[in-house]
């Protein structure tokens, strides 16, 4: 497998990031400026992957009024940009961060895409995806996009890639699922509404994971927040959970571990080496204010304090 990854970001976003004591409503809130840093899930994505020294592409939508920032991170990054441009402004996302750690989030509406617009990027990105063994599809759908149409559009990805991994939630988490990509990391709310019902314990979330892969998904990561992710495929089942870690963000946590799963993945690593090293990435990256900084060195250390266990629940054991 050719070390290349394509991510797609439909809907991106500038994320204006801030630390802040406790939130208090109707009253004024001093906040402390982390960061306004161009982003939407796929893009960081690709800042981990490039972080780890894989050759990255992004693509999907950009705001024509606001794009500058994104264009220079792309060439600052080294990342090739395969972005159409579409009329308006690419969205704000504030993402705040109280001393408990807790993030509440206020996302902002930004551009709308025509029919028009959505067809010519979805005719335009196949012939150019066809050239990955691995494209990530991440993050919300923008204004405008029909899901029946993004549906088509994923079932139509697929057949011209082996390999699309995919993150998402709501309604276009369910749209992208009815195309059976190749891996995705729904966390458990996500994963309820897909199941249909209440996914309280590991048993009940590792049999809705079997379910998922019966239907053709090879690989099923459940994100967990603090308490780990669960990793389901065909070599077995995983708990993976982090070391507890000073929490100074937890904006761009999953997306650093699809990152790390992609990375683990395309280097052939086992199961249990990807899931620990997509822990790991994750957990670095709650600990500092931006996505994609990751210190080899760290890494190693952070590795080795992710505690790994084999589930070996009766789900596992009648598939």
């Amino acid at each position: 497998m050719s070390k290349r990854v394509a991510t797609i970001t439909l809907n991106p976003a500038y994320d204006l990031v801030g630390l802040t004591t406790d939130i208090s409503i109707g009253e004024v809130n001093r906040v402390q400026t982390a960061g306004l840093f161009p982003a939407g899930k796929g893009i960081n994505v690709g800042k981990i992957l490039k972080n780890l020294g894989i050759d990255v592409t992004v693509g999907g939508f950009l705001g024509k009024d606001n794009q500058d920032s994104f264009q220079n991170t792309f060439t600052e990054l080294g990342m090739n940009n395969q972005f159409q441009l579409v009329e308006g402004r690419t969205r704000i996302n504030v993402k705040l961060t109280e001393q408990s750690g807790i993030v509440t989030d206020f996302n902002f509406s930004g551009f709308s895409v025509s029919k028009e617009e959505w067809q010519q990027f979805a005719n335009r990105s196949l012939q150019w995806l066809r050239e990955f063994s691995m494209v990530c599809v991440s993050g919300s759908l923008p204004a405008g996009v029909d899901l029946d149409d993004f549906t088509h559009w994923m079932q139509r990805l697929r057949e011209e890639c082996m390999c699309v991994v995919f993150d998402s939630s709501r309604e276009a988490f369910v749209a992208g699922l009815k195309a059976l990509p190749w891996m995705v990391k729904p966390n458990r709310h996500e994963l309820e509404i897909w199941a249909g019902r209440p996914l309280p314990t590991q048993e009940d979330i590792v049999t809705a994971a079997h379910q998922l892969r019966a239907q053709g998904v090879s690989h099923v990561v459940i994100s967990l927040g603090d308490e780990g992710a669960i990793l389901v495929n065909a070599s077995g089942t995983w708990l993976a959970k982090p070391p507890h870690c000073e929490i100074v963000s937890t904006v761009g946590a999953g997306d650093a571990m699809v990152g790390g799963l992609i990375y683990g993945l395309m280097m052939g690593q086992p199961s249990e080496h990807t899931l620990r090293l997509a822990t790991a990435i994750s957990a670095l990256t709650v600990s500092q204010s931006s996505v994609g900084s990751i210190d080899r060195q760290q890494l190693a250390r952070m590795m080795a304090r992710v505690e790994l266990t084999p589930l070996h629940t009766q789900s596992a054991k009648n598939n």
